[in-house]
């Protein structure tokens, strides 16, 4: 049996001691995550938030981060 993501979200939050992330912060969250994945592999999304999180940025600078890193990366040839 499956569950949303947003119980899964609480759950795990509860199981790490931590509260869960707000809509607008998983929103946030989601669109630092898809920044990482079209700027680079795709594995790098997860890595983005894990970073973001051990160095303690808010999901808005995370995603700051984030963008101002894509923007600027080379051009694909």
């Amino acid at each position: 049996m499956s569950i949303s993501a947003r119980d899964w979200t609480e759950r795990y939050a509860a199981a790490l001691g931590v509260p869960a992330p707000t809509e607008e912060e998983v929103t946030t969250l989601l669109a630092a995550a898809g920044v990482a994945a079209h700027a680079a592999e795709r594995t790098a999304a997860p890595v983005t938030c894990w970073l973001a999180a051990s160095a303690g940025v808010t999901p808005t600078e995370a995603l700051a981060a984030a963008e101002r890193l894509a923007a600027a990366l080379p051009e694909a040839p």
